[in-house]
Order: C-alpha cells, then structure tokens, then sequence
C-alpha cells in the first residue's frame, strides 16, 4: 500500500484535498446540531428534575440570573428601576423564556435586594435545561439586559446558559498548539519540509475528523464537548504518527535506502506499528461507554473519528507527500553528508540517546528507584482528590459571568451562586421548610406557590456550590431534614446534579479503569507474544495517572501556582475529567509503549538478547518519543489559553500525564524494569501461545532458505575483533544468526583477535559481537559462495542500531 501511495502521490493528495473540501462544504451547508444531552438516571436530582417538568413545564428549565448595582443611591430609586424593570419585561416576553422573577414584585421581591439596597437581582427561567436552550436566545438576553448600563449602574448575568455564549473565541488555543509543535519539529527535523509534513497530517486528520462528526451530530446526540477533546487528542496524535514514520523514513535514507524503498520500509515498520497506536487509542476511548454516561457517547464517537482519519492520512497521504519530497525530507547538511560519506551513514546511534540507554543497562536499580520515588511523591496529593463542579468564579474576570458571580456573592452570600431546589410531591410543606431551615448550612429558604400538588423550595446555601460542607448540606437535606418531616421530596437543581454526577462516576471508575487496563493488557500480549511486557505497561499506565491527578490537585484543588494560569480560586476537580482524562491518557501511553517496546521486539526477535534489545530500543526510540511528547505537551498546554477553566484542567492534566510518561516512566522506568527482568519480559506459555491469534506489529519475516551446502563444502565468516584504538580484543564473543534471530555459531576470539564461524549455505546473516566493558555490535553480512573477510570494532560509548 505504501509503494502505491508512493508512487500514485499526486491521485493520493487529490482524493485526500477532495475529501476535506467535500465533507467541508456538506459540514458549512448543513450547520451544526450539537446537544448536550444530559441525564442521570436513578438520581435524586434527577427526580426532582422530573417532577419539576410535569408540574411547571415552562418553569423547569435552567435559572440565570440579571444582576445589578448601583454606586450611590440604591436600586429601588425610580431612575433605576424606569430602565431596569422595561428590560425585564422584553426578556419575559422572549419565547423560549417561561418568567422572569423581578425585585420588583412587591414583598417576595424584596428579598431579591441585598441589605445594604445597592444590588438586585431577577431571575431568568428559561423553558429547557440549559444545554438545550439556543445560544441565539441566549444573546439576545444578554445584549438587551446589557443595553440598561449606564454610568454608576453595573449589569451582569450568570447562569449556565449565559456561560455558553461567554466563551472566548475558539482557534487561538490550537494555532498557539501548532506553531509551539513546529517549532519542536524544526528543531528535531533541522528541515523545513520535514516540519510541515506532521502538521499537514494533523490538519487532514482532524479536518476530515471534525467536519465528519459535526454531520453525524445530526443523527445522533453529540455534545459540543466533542469537537473541543477531537481536536485535542487529533493534534496530538496526527502530529505524533506523522513524526514516527518520517523519522523512521529519514533514517532509512541516512542508510543508504532509495527513497521508494524507505517509504516502503518506514510504513512497513512504523506504520503497523502506527495502525496498533490508534487501534488501542479507540479501545481506550471506547472504555467511556462502559460508565452508561450516555452524553459520553457522542463524545466517543467524535473523538475515535477523528483518531481514524489521523490514522488512515499517516498511512496513505504521508508515502504520498514523502514522494514529492524525495531526499529533500533530510536537511540540507545531511544531504551534504550524505553525499560525502557515499550515500551511506553508519548503521550506529550515538549521542545523548546512546549514552542514556547505556547508562540505564548499567544501573538499572538506581534509575528504577529514583524514577518510582518522583512518581511516588508526584501521586500524593491524589489522596485528597475531590471529585465536584467548579463554579463561575472560575471565569475570566472580563467576562459577564464572573462579574455576576461575584456581585451576588458581595450582596448575598457565596451560598447564592448555588441554590438547591427542594421538591416535593405532598404532605406537610410547612414541617418540611421548618426543618430546612433549622438544618446547619442554609442561609435562606423560601417555598413557592404549588402547582399540580408539587412544590418547590429553594434552598440558598450559606457556603459557595463548589464547597465541601455544601455537597454536606445535601446529605444532610437528604438523610435528616426531609425524612423527618415525613414529606416525599427530593434535592435538585445545579449544585444536586453535580453532586450526583461526582458520585455516580466515582463509582464507575474503577469498572471503566479495569475495562481499558484490560483490553490494553489483551492487545500487548496479543502484539508482543508475552504476560510480562503488557503486565509491565498496565502498572505504567496506572503510575502515570496517579502522578498526572496529584499534579492537578496539586494546582487546581490545593491552588499550588493557580495564579499564574489566570483561572481564579482553587476548587474540586471537574468530576467529568476523570473518565476523559483517563480515556485519553491510557491511549497515548499505550501509544508510547507500542513504538517503544515494538523496536525492542524487533531486536529480540533477531538477536535473542534482552540486555541488546532493550538497549538498542531505547537508544533508537527515546528522542522521537521525547519529541513527540514535548509536541503534545505544547498543544496540550496551549489549551490553558482558551480561557475555559475545563478546558485548561484537561489541558494541563494531559500534559503532565504525557510528560510524566514519556521523560520518566517510558525513557527510565520501563527500560530499568526490563533490563531487571531479562529475558522473563519475552515470556509466554507455549499452550497460550498457540491459542493466541497473532498480530504482527512488526513485518513478518521472510522465509528462511532451507541450507544447501556451497560448492566445495560450507563457507565461513572470518576476521578479527578490535577496540577503537585498532588493539585485538581477546575473549571476543562473536555470534552467527539467520535473518530470523536463530543461533547457528557461537565462538571466542583469541589472543590476536581473530574469529571464524561457519555459514551453512549464501545468503544474509545477523553477525553479533560482544566483549566485556563494550558495547555489543551487530550488522548484516551477506555471505557468497566463497569464505568472507569481516572485521569487527567494539567501542565504549557507542549503541549501535540494526535497520
């Protein structure tokens, strides 16, 4: 498929520009449908959510709030209250809108004005919950509640409807996110062309990826969550892909490949490995429909399109843009050298790399302790971690919504930004409101007027909705308050359905992290033939997200360093980021461990040592998994910029996680554990093995020739073994291997350095020496029919690498 697409570049490009034009004007002609679908059955907000409807139908919807304050004076002044109240009376009359309750309705308004007489407030009820209600209806509140300011009179809303046309502009985020990831790229690459390469797959990956899902949002319920985490993870991952197969591209022309057969090999060998990368990223996002959080669905969807798409431009669109580049994928001073050095640089990785993956075969139990200690005191803070809702005073300080948080909050109490609805169906509603009211924790309760023998008690809360003692108040209302006022009600509203929400995925959480450790446990065992190497990632993954959760306790539950995001107060952890952070998390760490252990794997399979294997993986792995991270670290930072305190919370979350995992867990851990556990990391039993079906991440291996004696009798590989210096190293052991890893001569050399092992029959041979205090080397001989001369050098700070 890659030599197709290769040398078909130019049907290729034209059938992937086809296919973002086309889903692009069918995307623009039909609009978006998104719904934020929301439901928590077997909750009891959400039963006082369904007794609401059925009794107030125009009045069960989502409350905002109309605030306003004056600098002299007070509001019941009739200046104000000749331009307020008009204004409230437009709103009332929207359709859409069920009421509008005004300060100024006689007594029951007056609680509506704060002591002092300098700020009121009026509520908006709207028809639907508040993902439901039109943004245009939305705006049109806004603007016109707006349109009352003037000097010394201050207008604000808040509400949850009116968050959702505060958001800042979408894009500035993801452009910040690309420009930093080609930086990273010209600084790895050294090439412009090669640069551009990851971000135009990215582009295709997540453009066919966002325009296919805004179509399906309208024969499905998709949230407007979705396209924000496609694009997210897209970026990430199309860019990722993209690196890994052009790295391994770049490296087989250093090696003297033509370009075609360079291609060809680098999809033939990373690109499995890319399609087995986003295979288990799915399966990972998959996990959320275990949860039976219904409005997670259309997120799946959304996000493992977008994977897809990513997945299927690296493999087809990238042989086909590395056509039209040719050699020019190297930089200009690697063509240079190249064409010095004859077309052909050494098959040897040296450098930072090299001396890092043999500095980690040296002391693997200093490093794996070191890396275990970090992780172990990055994870404490998960201990206190607090699953919740944060609150508009999270917002931007410009935006409205912040500034109404924090008015009301200065004329009525933090407990007023949260109010809880008490609903009930009969019985005595005054015992009911008494035993609210002598309940600890509430500051105000008044009970409105029945309709359809349900009434309806707000309840205003004397600490803020993100507080601890206020999810207290709750139990307290459910377990105390209304049972012993013998009264069917139950505790609704905002702060209720959040609560909820946080207890519900609290106790699916543990279902949702076996279900994807699991399923990622079955495809490595699968892929990798063994029980210790997916055994070893499951304990990876799980490090790496106790780590990534007390770095975000850390900041946005504890404060440390708040300030300097510009996201407000500390408060709970957002209780939606556990499954999505979890989901996105293990994908990319499994991806990480596919590219890391998949060049391991490979060597194994040639060489039969664990300590080359490991070594050899890690030297030729680790920057291009650095890369890639530090790439995904910046667009995942940059999400901080979008100005949405969720948004920020995933974003700095995911980078920590994927920061953690690649510089910590992938280059030292990992690597430390496999050199402790030698060869048992290949272990799998031979009944088992045989039940597996087997999935090649790596190319299959060509079939081995049946030996056949050469003409005169057996041939042989001769020469000597030296150090750098050109001295003969004595004790040499040199190995003789077919191309399948199968050891077919062993020897030692002797005092002068000199070797000789014998070849069955012509053909290509893995040729393998090692020596005490050097490092192993290992190269392919092609042997004739006549005995070959073949010198060997050892060297002491140098991993050498087999194409």
């Amino acid at each position: 498929m890659a030599r197709w697409c290769y040398r078909h570049r130019l049907v290729v490009l034209l059938l992937w520009v086809g296919a973002l034009l086309g889903l692009g004007t069918a995307a623009s002609t039909a609009g978006t449908d998104y719904a934020n679908v929301f439901s928590l059955p077997d909750t009891d907000s959400k039963r006082a959510y369904d007794l609401m409807e059925k009794a107030f139908p125009d009045r069960a919807g989502d409350t905002d709030t109309v605030v306003w304050k004056v600098d002299a004076g007070t509001v019941r002044d009739q200046a104000v209250r000749s331009r307020i109240q008009p204004v409230l009376d437009r709103i009332g009359g929207m359709k859409g809108v069920g009421g509008v309750t005004s300060p100024y309705s006689g007594a029951q308004g007056a609680a509506q004005i704060s002591e002092d007489g300098r700020i009121a407030y009026a509520q908006v009820t709207f028809a639907e919950q508040a993902n439901a209600v039109p943004k245009e209806l939305v705006q049109n509140v806004v603007d016109t509640a707006q349109g009352a300011e003037r000097a010394g009179l201050r207008v604000a809303l808040g509400g949850q409807a009116i968050q959702r046309v505060q958001e800042p502009p979408t894009g500035l985020a993801e452009m910040i996110g690309i420009l930093a990831a080609a930086v990273v790229l010209f600084l790895a690459f050294g090439s412009l062309f090669a640069m551009l390469l990851p971000i135009g797959i990215a582009i295709f990956g997540v453009g066919t990826g966002l325009f296919s899902t805004q179509l399906i949002s309208h024969v499905t319920d998709v949230p407007d969550l979705a396209p924000l985490l496609a694009t997210l993870i897209g970026l990430g991952v199309g860019i990722d892909y993209a690196l890994f197969i052009v790295t391994r591209h770049r490296r087989g022309i250093l090696r003297g490949l033509d370009p075609e057969e360079s291609a060809a090999t680098a999809l033939n060998t990373s690109g499995r490995a890319v399609l087995f990368a986003g295979g288990t990223v799915c399966i990972a996002l998959a996990g959320m429909l275990v949860t039976n959080l219904r409005f997670l669905d259309g997120v799946v969807i959304g996000t493992s399109l977008t994977v897809v798409f990513s997945v299927v431009a690296a493999v087809t669109l990238l042989p086909a843009l590395l056509g039209f580049l040719g050699p020019r994928v190297l930089s200009r001073r690697q063509r240079r050298k190249l064409a010095a050095e004859g077309g052909r640089e050494p098959e040897s990785a040296s450098g930072p790399a090299a001396r890092w993956s043999a500095g980690v075969q040296k002391r693997p139990r200093t490093i794996a302790v070191i890396a275990v200690a970090v992780m172990a005191v990055l994870a404490l803070p998960v201990l206190s971690l607090r699953l919740g809702a944060t609150d508009q005073g999270n917002d931007d300080a410009s935006t409205t919504t912040r500034k109404a948080y924090d008015l009301l909050a200065e004329g009525f109490g933090p407990g007023f930004n949260g109010p809880l609805q008490v609903v009930s169906s009969g019985g005595d509603t005054d015992a009911l409101v008494r035993g609210i009211r002598a309940t600890d924790g509430v500051a105000r309760v008044a009970a409105l007027p029945p309709a359809g023998g349900v009434t309806v008690i707000q309840v205003v809360p004397t600490t803020s909705p993100q507080s601890e003692k206020t999810d207290q108040l709750i139990d307290a209302l459910r377990d105390k308050a209304i049972p012993d006022s013998g009264v069917q009600a139950h505790v609704g509203g905002v702060t209720a359905i959040s609560k909820d929400f946080s207890t519900v995925t609290g106790d699916r959480l543990p279902l949702f992290v076996a279900t994807i450790i699991g399923l990622g446990f079955l495809l490595l065992m699968v892929a990798f033939r063994s029980l210790v190497v997916p055994l070893t990632a499951a304990v990876m993954n799980l490090i790496a997200a106790a780590a990534s959760f007390g770095v975000l306790v850390a900041i946005f539950q504890w404060g440390w360093g708040l300030d300097l995001l510009g996201l407000g107060k500390q408060g709970p952890i957002n209780a939606f980021l556990p499954v999505i952070m979890l989901s996105l998390l293990f994908g990319l760490s499994m991806d990480y461990q596919v590219f890391l252990v998949s060049r391991m794997h490979e060597e194994w399979v040639h060489t039969r040592d664990n300590a080359r294997a490991v070594r050899v993986g890690l030297a030729e792995t680790s920057r291009v998994i650095n890369s890639a991270a530090l790439i995904m670290v910046c667009v995942f930072l940059a999400f901080v910029l979008s100005g949405d305190s969720g948004a920020a919370m995933a974003g700095v979350g995911l980078a920590a996680a994927v920061a953690l995992d690649a510089f910590i867990l992938r280059t030292a851990l990992v690597p430390a554990a496999m050199h402790l556990l030698g060869n048992s990391n290949w272990w799998l039993p031979a009944g088992l093995d045989k039940r597996l079906p087997h999935l090649a991440v790596e190319p299959a291996e060509e079939p081995e020739p049946v030996p056949v004696p050469a003409q005169g009798g057996a041939t042989a590989v001769h020469g000597f073994v030296r150090d750098a210096a050109g001295e003969p190293l004595d004790g040499a052991v040199v190995t003789l291997l077919s191309k399948g890893g199968r050891q077919l001569d062993r020897v030692t050399s002797l005092a002068d350095g000199s070797y000789i092992v014998s070849v069955p029959a012509p053909g290509t041979y893995l040729l393998a020496a090692t020596a005490p205090s050097y490092t192993a080397r290992a190269g392919h001989v092609l042997v004739g029919g006549e005995p070959l001369v073949h010198d060997v050098e050892l060297t002491e700070d140098e991993v050498d690498a087999v194409n």
